[in-house]
């Protein structure tokens, strides 16, 4: 692992996720009378599950709501939701005043355009696998899984290893 992501990643107080592509596979499927479905990776779910026993906060931001979204949230025990947020970025005053951590402690994982002006402005920008080639080249690091296919899981295990948080999770289940 490279070292200045080992350094990033240790300073990270806060994951902030954007929600279609990153959480989710990308698809969106409407039935018959409108509604939306959206595809989530359970490995996603306890990498964020985890990180928050371990005292790290998940925070959602997604340009476009859903009625999926909150519970799945609530799921994984995610802190907060903005939806509908266009620019991404309006909410970084918001996030950082009420968690009382500096843009530096945070990591965002984005995948399309509409992410890049959190990604230019964090500590630890993230790029899932199949991100656009603006998202890839903002980042300091880029998954190996695809958004929707584990990639938030395997930004949780290298924030956790990283801070020296991830044996006592894996600890916990190993009884």
């Amino acid at each position: 692992m490279d070292e200045l992501v080992l350094e990033k990643a240790k300073k990270i107080k806060l994951l902030l996720l954007d929600v279609d592509g990153v959480l989710t596979d990308g698809r969106i499927i409407y039935d018959s009378k409108g509604r939306d479905s959206r595809f989530f990776d359970v490995h996603d779910g306890m990498g964020v599950y985890l990180l928050k026993k371990a005292g790290i906060p998940t925070i959602l931001l997604t340009a476009k709501g859903s009625r999926a979204i909150r519970p799945r949230a609530k799921d994984m025990g995610v802190e907060r939701v903005f939806s509908d947020v266009s620019p991404k970025s309006t909410v970084l005053g918001i996030i950082t005043k009420q968690y009382r951590i500096s843009l530096e402690g945070i990591c965002f994982v984005g995948d399309d355009l509409v992410d890049l002006c959190v990604m230019k402005r964090v500590g630890f920008p993230v790029a899932v696998f199949n991100a656009a080639a603006e998202i890839r080249n903002a980042a300091a690091y880029v998954t190996f899984k695809q958004g929707g296919r584990g990639a938030v899981r395997e930004v949780a295990e290298l924030l956790l290893k990283s801070q020296g948080k991830w044996q006592s999770q894996v600890a916990y289940y190993n009884v």
